[in-house]
C-alpha cells in the first residue's frame, strides 16, 4: 500500500497530526520520510480529503518544534552524542555527514538552519547540530521558525495547487498531481545538488590556495 492509500483510510484531522508527528520526530534528528508523508497529504488535499490549510499548519508547527526539541537535545549531548549515534547508525549519522553538515554551519551560519529544511540530510541534522556547535538560539530559532514555515506551508502550498490544476484538466486523474510533484521535487533536487557541489568545489580549492 502506497503512502497516499494508506493516509486516505484514516480521518482528516488524524492525517494533519501524523504530518506534524512526522515531520516534528525527523525534525529532531529521527530519520523518518517527512517530506513524503508531506507532499502525500498536500495531494490528498488537492482531492479534497483534507484541508490544505490545517496540514500546512500541523507540517510548519512540527517542523518548528522537532527543529527546537533537537536543538535542546544537541545543546545538552554536544558533539560526544554524535559520536555515539555515529557508531550505532553510520548510514546517518556518520563522521562524513557530520563533518559535511559542520562546514555548512561554519561556512553559512544561520542560513545552513534556514536552507537545511530543503535538504534531507540536514533537515535531520540542523537543529540537533545548531545546539551541540552552541548556536545562540535566538538565531537559531528565527531561522528555524522562517525555515519551517518557507519549507512546510511552501512545499504544501505548491503541491496543493499543482493537483488541483492537474485534476481539472485532466478530469480525475489523481496520478498526475503526484507526477507534477515528483518532477518538481527532482529539478529541486537537482539544483540543491548542484548549488551543494559547487560549494564543496570551492571548499577543495580554498585549502589548495592557501599552499
Amino acid at each position: 500500500m502506497h503512502v497516499d492509500e494508506w493516509l486516505q483510510a484514516i480521518p482528516p484531522l488524524w492525517i494533519c497530526a501524523l504530518v506534524g508527528l512526522v515531520i516534528g520526530l525527523e525534525s529532531l534528528g529521527i530519520p523518518l520520510p517527512g517530506e513524503i508523508v508531506l507532499v502525500s497529504s498536500a495531494l490528498l488535499a488537492a482531492q479534497g480529503v483534507v484541508n490544505p490549510l490545517w496540514v500546512g499548519i500541523c507540517a510548519s508547527v512540527g517542523a518548528i518544534v522537532g527543529d527546537s526539541v533537537g536543538y535542546a537535545i544537541g545543546r545538552k549531548g554536544g558533539k560526544p552524542m554524535f559520536d555515539r549515534l555515529g557508531r550505532r547508525f553510520p548510514k546517518h549519522f556518520g563522521p562524513s555527514h557530520i563533518a559535511k553538515a559542520e562546514r555548512y554551519f561554519e561556512r553559512y551560519g544561520m542560513w545552513t538552519v534556514f536552507f537545511g529544511r530543503f535538504v534531507a540530510l540536514l533537515r535531520i541534522l540542523a537543529g540537533p547540530l545548531a545546539g551541540a556547535l552552541r548556536m545562540p538560539y535566538w538565531r537559531f530559532l528565527t531561522a528555524n521558525v522562517l525555515g519551517g514555515i518557507a519549507w512546510a506551508g511552501g512545499t504544501t502550498a505548491v503541491v496543493y495547487y499543482l493537483g488541483r490544476v492537474a485534476e481539472k484538466w485532466l478530469k480525475g486523474f489523481s496520478w498526475a498531481g503526484l507526477v507534477l510533484a515528483v518532477l518538481f521535487g527532482v529539478a529541486t533536487t537537482l539544483l540543491v545538488k548542484r548549488r551543494a557541489a559547487r560549494m564543496v568545489a570551492q571548499e577543495a580549492e580554498e585549502p589548495a590556495g592557501a599552499v
